[in-house]
């Protein structure tokens, strides 16, 4: 049995395009306390998305103590700052505005837990520069967008529309969209081979 540690539309459509027969299952995590913890104890943005990973995994674990789940988090870094999924439409105009003609990083974690102990766990970064785009050009993209860009950490989707506002991208693209998937299924094959078996 797979479970995702998530109700993310985006990693549940990785998985499927997979072809991996999964459930999901939102994990009960306080987020900010967790990435609070750890900013005081000197983690980065990296050490965070690793971290939310585990955790995430270990909540639905204690849930399906004999399932295989994954956990996965992603943080935005511009700098030593972290940004989280804004708020508004107005917040994630202000998040692009903060994000225009700089460079920053996103950071993706997965973790695979069962019985409540962390069998494996993964980091992939990637680095993103955006454009020097006009607040006209931020208004389109934000109104193609909708209210999808306030699912995503930073206010925007590099699926989507938002790609317009970019200049350059750097890293791997599963880990762009907040899942290493290649390394994540070589874990499945080392951990839980049956896991990819095709069932009737």
């Amino acid at each position: 049995m797979l479970i995702l540690a998530s109700t993310s539309k985006t990693r549940k459509s990785l998985l499927d395009n997979a072809g991996l027969r999964f459930s999901s299952h939102a994990a009960d995590v306080d987020e900010r306390a967790e990435e609070r913890a750890a900013s005081e104890a000197g983690g980065d943005g990296r050490d965070v998305a690793l971290l939310l990973a585990r955790r995430k995994a270990e909540a639905v674990s204690s849930l399906f103590p004999h399932a295989m789940v994954i956990g996965a988090d992603q943080t935005l870094a511009l700098g030593p700052d972290l940004l989280h999924k804004p708020s508004s439409s107005q917040s994630a105009a202000d998040q692009l505005d903060l994000l225009r003609g700089k460079t920053h990083r996103l950071h993706a974690g997965v973790s695979l837990v069962q019985n409540g102990l962390e069998l494996w766990s993964h980091l992939e970064s990637a680095e993103l520069t955006m454009r020097e785009f006009t607040p006209e050009e931020r208004d389109d993209v934000l109104m193609l967008e909708g209210e999808a860009v306030l699912t995503t950490v930073g206010g925007y989707r590099l699926e989507g529309p938002s790609i317009r506002l970019f200049e350059k991208v750097s890293g791997d693209y599963f880990t762009i969209l907040g899942l290493p998937l290649l390394p994540l299924l070589q874990a499945l094959r080392d951990f839980a081979p049956d896991l990819l078996t095709p069932q009737d």
